[in-house]
């Protein structure tokens, strides 16, 4: 038995930039964490080694891979070429909320499947498969964000570059900055989900047409660096400020981003004392991450009480192997 654990992600500014109709014609950049949230992937032989068993919110058994429903583990099973065992997801988090769990379960599989053969495979490796899978071999409307960012743990700034490669650079800052920075990140859940698929389809196709939509995601690329920057300072306040300018340009890539609900929220948040938020992942529901100084807390956690307040911490690892079993087939 092989299990693997995969962080969520939370991107704070750059989201978008990480889309090909973008970054071909301008660098993309994201700065973004893993969080102590996580998808646990599971895979041993199946009982019966002529079944290929996959248990996630359904369960599927077949006798042919080819007749798997799920097309993530479908696809990795195929180019694996394995059959014969089960496969089981939990996950921290429901998916549709901007935590990039469906990015998670690929890496977290495509981690699993390699140690399940008794392979090392590097976190940046597994990222770029798991970018390869989702958008080549699945075509889905994605961009590259996701996967390195489940992939590699900790605070990062990843670039994606014209000639389509991707890099990450480690942002290393003051251990009572990243503490303190912590302690001043709610996370809360509006009860809300997405399909991200259609509002990036949509966002993309408006900054290709668009000029002024193009700029504001140039703008919020020069923002990565600026929140760098204030990370690596120690400004924090100016973190919280960088972080509500992104949301504000954000917003305005497409209407399907916000809708009345979530502004309402967000205003009522900014008017007890956040310093800057954003809706996480592509839009439309999810989690509302906000900046507070944690002396203004308690007004926040008041004023947003009508919605649920997850706990969370930074984390650096990214995706592992927690646990291996005996060889026994």
């Amino acid at each position: 038995m092989i299990i693997t654990r995969t962080p969520f992600r939370i991107s704070f500014v750059g989201g978008g930039s990480d889309l090909p109709g973008f970054y071909h014609r301008h660098e993309g950049a994201v700065l973004s964490t893993s969080i102590n949230k996580y998808m646990y992937v599971t895979i041993h032989p199946s009982f019966n080694r002529g079944e290929t068993v996959l248990k996630y919110s359904r369960t599927e058994s077949v006798t042919d891979v080819h007749k798997l429903q799920h097309p993530i583990a479908k696809q990795l099973l195929l180019d694996h070429g394995l059959s014969g065992c089960e496969i089981v997801s939990t996950a921290d988090v429901p998916s549709g909320t901007g935590l990039s769990t469906s990015s998670a379960y690929t890496v977290g599989l495509i981690h699993a499947l390699y140690a399940y053969q008794g392979k090392y495979c590097s976190q940046e490796k597994i990222a770029s498969e798991a970018c390869t899978l989702e958008i080549e071999e699945l075509g889905e409307p994605i961009g590259k964000q996701d996967q390195y960012g489940t992939a590699i743990g900790g605070l990062k700034i990843i670039r994606f570059l014209q000639n389509d490669s991707v890099e990450v650079e480690p942002i290393v800052v003051n251990r009572e900055v990243q503490k303190r920075l912590n302690k001043n990140l709610l996370l809360f859940y509006t009860g809300l989900t997405h399909s991200a698929g259609e509002i990036l389809k949509e966002q993309n196709k408006n900054v290709i047409s668009e000029s002024d939509k193009f700029n504001s995601l140039v703008r919020m690329t020069e923002l990565v660096y600026e929140m760098r920057d204030a990370l690596v300072s120690g400004n924090l306040d100016d973190f919280g400020s960088i972080l509500d300018e992104n949301w504000r340009l954000k917003k305005s890539l497409t209407s399907a981003i916000s809708n009345g609900y979530i502004d309402k929220y967000y205003q009522i948040a900014m008017e007890n004392g956040a310093l800057g938020g954003k809706l996480l992942g592509a839009g439309g529901g999810g989690f509302l991450l906000f900046y507070c100084p944690e002396e203004k807390q308690l007004r926040l956690k008041s004023a947003l009480s009508d919605l649920s307040l997850i706990p969370f911490d930074l984390e650096n690892s990214g995706t592992k192997v927690v646990y291996v079993g005996n060889k026994d087939w």
